[in-house]
């Protein structure tokens, strides 16, 4: 399987509902993880559209690969993966904002995620995502989340959706953080990993990417936070309650 699938036309509605079947109900779909064998597990669980009338109609492991396919296919729903290489999925709902916009046949976004760090649920529910389940989610009540999602509804897994109702209604809620706000999703991890006391070998192998890649990372953390050195950047992040 490619890391990016190109569009498949819409599957004609079968009508059956035998076998707890779909019963006329359809979605289009695209999967978006950094993972192939996740994104293989999922379309096993959830694309057999006959029986539950979900439709994978894309994949891709990555954000420049996320928006191609996305824009290609206009799926109803985008199962999001929140760490993704080229800036997360953060950075996905920013450049697909115009299609999530589109009054006849918007995009919507599910976060579908291992994480579930409050920094992570908040960005993408604050980039435009209309829910946010963690990857311990059934087959059977993904499925249903993604319908719910076509038709508008807001899904959070039921440990998030206190914490998300908090987060926005209470008056007490922290304000935006502006300098965090600058960081990319892999910024932030590997900011999260420096302040964490990793050393940069180690930074690289949990994030299957090259040292000189981590080193690039630090040293854009470090000029967008105006920090000299990792111990000051340890020191913002535990001051944030990052680590």
């Amino acid at each position: 399987m490619s890391d990016a699938t190109e569009a498949n036309e819409p599957a004609e509605p079968t009508g059956s509902d035998e076998g707890g079947g779909a019963g006329g109900r359809r979605v289009r779909v695209v999967l978006v993880d950094d993972h192939r064998m996740f994104r293989t597990g999922v379309q096993a669980e959830i694309g057999r559209t006959d029986v539950t009338g979900v439709e994978v109609v894309g994949e891709a492991a990555d954000v420049d690969q996320a928006v191609t396919v996305i824009t290609a296919t206009r799926p109803e729903v985008v199962l999001l993966d929140v760490h993704l290489p080229g800036g997360g999925g953060v950075e996905v709902l920013r450049r697909c904002s115009p299609l999530m916009a589109d009054a006849e046949s918007p995009v919507r976004f599910l976060a579908l995620s291992v994480s579930d760090a409050a920094e992570d649920v908040i960005g993408v529910i604050r980039g435009g995502a209309r829910g946010y389940v963690t990857k311990t989610i059934t087959g059977t009540d993904l499925v249903d989340s993604i319908f719910r999602v076509q038709e508008g509804d807001a899904v959070f897994s039921p440990r998030l959706a206190g914490f998300v109702l908090d987060a926005f209604a209470s008056t007490d809620a922290p304000p935006v953080d502006e300098d965090l706000d600058r960081l990319t999703q892999r910024e932030r991890e590997v900011l999260r990993l420096i302040a964490r006391g990793y050393a940069y070998k180690e930074i690289a192998k949990q994030l299957f990417i090259s040292v000189k890649t981590v080193e690039s990372h630090v040293s854009a953390v470090l000029r967008k936070l105006q920090l000299s050195n990792r111990h000051e950047l340890t020191r913002w992040a535990t001051a944030r309650r990052l680590v």
